[in-house]
């Protein structure tokens, strides 16, 4: 198997996050990526998708991913059913740092228990 097939599940990922300048080669086989994430987040999953697939300390490939907009942690659009503390579960692992959430939000939200489907929350930095 060759190493970009090895990694194509990263690759698949960068499209579907829509990685800016993308850009991919394969050199005395070893993977070579670059590119620019809209967030500190969209970064993150990629990196958890290269190691899920390469292992910890991955020698067969090499990853400069950059980040458009350091400010946030990730900007997350509310979708039904939602909860800020589901949300905080997803980016943060621990549904209690909601109250973070919702202080980095309180130009939108009055009230930490009631968000609407299509608002976009700003997601600080952990």
């Amino acid at each position: 198997m060759s190493v970009k097939a090895k990694y194509q599940g990263v690759l698949t990922l960068g499209e579907q996050l829509g990685i800016k300048d993308g850009k991919v080669t394969e050199e005395d086989g070893v993977l070579k990526i670059k590119g620019e994430a809209k967030t500190p987040y969209e970064k993150d999953i990629l990196w958890d998708k290269i190691k899920e697939l390469g292992g910890e300390n991955p020698s067969d490939i090499k990853a400069n991913i950059s980040v458009a907009d350091g400010s946030v942690y990730h900007r997350h659009v509310v979708k039904s059913g939602e909860s800020l503390s589901k949300i905080a579960k997803h980016y943060y692992g621990d549904a209690m740092k909601y109250q973070k959430i919702f202080a980095a939000n309180t130009n939108i939200l009055s009230n930490p228990d009631v968000i609407h489907p299509d608002q976009v929350l700003v997601i600080p930095n952990p």
